[in-house]
């Protein structure tokens, strides 16, 4: 760990938020930021749209630049959304989307419950949390959700770790949606999907998606 990253542990809980926040961070930002990307997100949230009833409000967690949001304000023009960033030049990007006093930026660890919203989402972020950490974020899921849930990730049925671009203990497999249905008695599974990194058109990086409602 570079002494940078050490200085960042002491506002950080775990290494993966050092990591996130850092220059690897930044680097992902060039990676994922393609009107390619943007009119595979429209096609993915359109699909899944079609379950549920009308919204009027979104909170992602772990946003980045804001491809998710940008998809949605083109299928939802007046939805209001928040955002969850951890990287401080991601935030720069997703200000522009939504607008600064829209966007924390901190940790998923840190960020507290202030109001709800009527569609909470997470995609392909909590692979990349500490399993330590899942249970609490979890929590934040559920409090911050009046109605929906949606958790977009690489599905496995055990937990396993996986090496992330030569990095070890980045990635992290498992099925988030299930033991959040778990956690939660009153979360159920309203629709669920999976999207090809080889579909011709519209791909995904193997993306598992799960649709959860409070009742």
């Amino acid at each position: 760990m570079s002494f940078i990253e050490k200085t960042m542990m002491e506002n950080f809980k775990t290494e993966q938020e050092v990591f996130w926040a850092g220059s690897f961070g930044s680097n992902y930002i060039s990676r994922n930021k393609s009107e390619k990307l943007l009119a595979s997100n429209v096609s993915f949230f359109s699909r899944i749209f079609k379950s549920i009833d009308k919204i009027s409000s979104c909170l992602e967690f772990g946003a980045n630049i804001g491809m998710n949001l940008r998809a949605i304000q083109l299928l939802l023009p007046n939805i209001a959304m928040k955002a969850i960033e951890i990287n401080a030049q991601a935030c720069i990007e997703l200000s522009k989307v939504i607008g600064k006093e829209c966007v924390f930026q901190e940790s998923i660890l840190d960020y507290q419950n202030y109001e709800k919203f009527d569609l909470v989402l997470v995609k392909t972020v909590l692979i990349h949390i500490n399993p330590e950490m899942l249970s609490s974020v979890y929590q934040k899921l559920y409090e911050a959700s009046s109605k929906y849930i949606l958790v977009c990730e690489y599905y496995n049925p055990a937990p396993v770790t996986i090496n992330y671009r030569g990095h070890d203990n980045r990635l992290f497999k498992r099925d988030f949606a299930g033991e959040l249905m778990d956690k939660y008695s009153n979360l159920k599974l309203l629709d669920y999907g999976f999207v090809y990194k080889r579909d011709v058109n519209f791909p995904q990086d193997d993306i598992n998606w799960f649709l959860l409602e409070k009742h």
